[in-house]
C-alpha cells in the first residue's frame, strides 16, 4: 500500500478486507465475535445520540457550550475500545465517546459545559484526565505522565502501561504539539499521539495548516507515522491497539492520523456554513462511520432490522435520562468557587472569601 494511503477494513459500502499490510510489513486486522461486532455498533449509535442530545441543550440554553463529534465516532469508539484498563488517556473538549468507552457516566461532561462543575470524573479512577480547552496543551501533559511511566518502570513488558493523547489537526499548528513530538521521541515515551483529522480547524481547512499529510511530520521527529480511515471503527482500532502495544513495550511513540471529517460546527458557537461547501459535507455523508458498519451487519447477517431498533429505542431512552438528569444539575452557589482552590486552605483564601461574601451580600437577589 502507499505510503500515504489510507489503512482501512471496512469500506464505507461495509466491505470487510480482513487484514492490511502496509508498505514496513505490518498487518493490522481486526476480528471480533458476531456480539462484539453488534457491541461497537451499539457504542457508534449511542455515542451519536448522546452528542446530539449536548447540542440540543446548548440550542435550548442549558449548556454554554457544546463541542460536538458527529461524524468521529468511529475515530473515538475505535481508539476507545483499543485501550487497555491500565491506560491514561488525555482528551482534548470533544472526546465524549471516548470517556464512554472507559465507562465513565456520559453526564459529566455535561456539567462542565452548564457550568456547574469543572469536570466532575476522578482522572485516577477512570484513567482519564480531565478536558482541556488550551489547544495542544494536553499533547505535554501526556509526554510528561508517560515519562513518569517509563521513570516508574511501568513498560518493557506486555502488561505494561501506555499514554495516548488526543487532539485535532488544527492543533498541530500548535508549539506545544512539536514541544511533545521532542520530548516523547527523546525520551522514548510509551505514548500514542493520536490526531483526529477532521478536515477543519474551525474555519481553516487543512492545506492552510500544512504541505504533507500530518502523519509524516513524526518522520522528521524520530518516530512512526501512519494514516487510517477515521470513519472505519474496525481499522482505527486494529492500528490503535497495535500502537498502544507497541508503546506499553517500550518501543517509544506513534502519531496516528485518523482521517476523518468533522459534520457539524466546530463548536456551538460555530456557523460552518460561512466557510464550506454543502456539497464537502455531502460527500462525506456517503462515508458516515454508522452506516458503513450497519451495512456490514446487514451483508454478513450478523444483525436484523429487529436489532438495528432496538438500539435505537435503547438509545433514545438514555438521551433522555441524560436530558433530565442535566436539567436536575443543581446551580452551584458562587462562594464555592474557593472551595478546591488549594487542598488545605490558606489564610489569604479565606480572606479573599470573606471579603467575596461582604460584597455579596449587598445583592438583594
Amino acid at each position: 500500500m502507499a505510503d500515504d494511503e489510507l489503512i482501512q477494513l471496512l469500506t464505507p459500502e461495509g466491505e470487510h478486507a480482513g487484514s492490511v499490510t502496509t508498505a514496513d510489513g505490518v498487518t493490522y486486522s481486526a476480528d471480533f465475535t458476531d456480539e462484539e461486532y453488534r457491541d461497537l455498533y451499539r457504542d457508534l449509535v449511542i455515542v451519536r445520540r448522546l452528542d446530539a442530545e449536548g447540542l440540543a441543550l446548548q440550542r435550548q440554553g442549558e449548556l454554554g457550550l457544546w463541542a460536538s463529534l458527529l461524524g468521529q465516532e468511529a475515530a473515538q469508539v475505535g481508539s476507545g475500545r483499543a485501550l487497555r484498563p491500565q491506560d491514561m488517556v488525555f482528551p482534548t473538549y470533544r472526546e465524549h465517546g471516548v470517556l464512554y468507552t472507559r465507562g465513565i457516566d456520559p453526564i459529566m461532561p455535561f456539567g462542565l459545559f452548564r457550568g456547574v462543575d469543572q469536570g466532575g470524573w476522578d482522572p485516577n479512577e477512570h484513567k482519564f484526565n480531565q478536558y482541556t480547552l488550551i489547544i495542544g496543551a494536553q499533547t505535554l501533559h501526556a509526554t510528561g505522565y508517560a515519562m513518569g511511566v517509563t521513570m516508574d518502570g511501568a513498560t518493557g513488558t506486555p502488561d505494561g502501561e501506555a499514554v495516548i493523547a488526543y487532539f485535532g489537526d488544527g492543533a498541530t499548528s500548535q508549539g506545544e504539539v512539536s514541544e511533545a513530538f521532542v520530548w516523547a521521541s527523546v525520551y522514548n515515551a510509551p505514548l500514542v499521539f493520536f490526531c483526529q483529522n477532521n478536515q477543519w480547524a474551525i474555519s481553516e481547512p487543512t492545506e492552510r495548516q500544512t504541505k504533507i499529510p500530518l502523519h509524516r511530520r513524526a518522520d522528521g521527529f524520530g518516530f512512526p507515522g501512519l494514516r487510517v480511515d477515521g470513519n472505519d471503527v474496525l481499522a482505527t482500532y486494529a492500528v490503535t491497539r497495535a500502537a498502544l502495544d507497541h508503546a506499553r513495550q517500550g518501543q517509544g511513540p506513534t502519531l496516528i492520523e485518523a482521517y476523518t471529517y468533522r459534520m457539524g460546527a466546530h463548536t456551538s458557537s460555530d456557523d460552518p456554513s460561512r466557510y464550506r461547501a454543502a456539497g464537502e459535507v455531502e460527500e462525506w455523508q456517503a462515508k458516515d462511520p454508522i452506516s458503513r458498519v450497519k451495512a456490514f451487519l446487514t451483508k454478513q447477517r450478523i444483525a436484523d432490522d429487529g436489532f438495528f431498533g432496538q438500539v435505537e429505542e435503547d438509545a433514545r431512552k438514555l438521551a433522555l435520562d441524560l436530558r433530565e438528569r442535566v436539567m436536575a444539575l443543581p446551580d452551584p452557589q458562587p462562594v464555592s468557587m474557593f472551595d478546591h482552590v488549594y487542598p488545605g486552605g490558606s489564610p489569604e483564601l479565606d480572606a479573599q472569601r470573606r471579603e467575596f461574601l461582604g460584597y455579596h451580600s449587598t445583592f438583594t437577589d
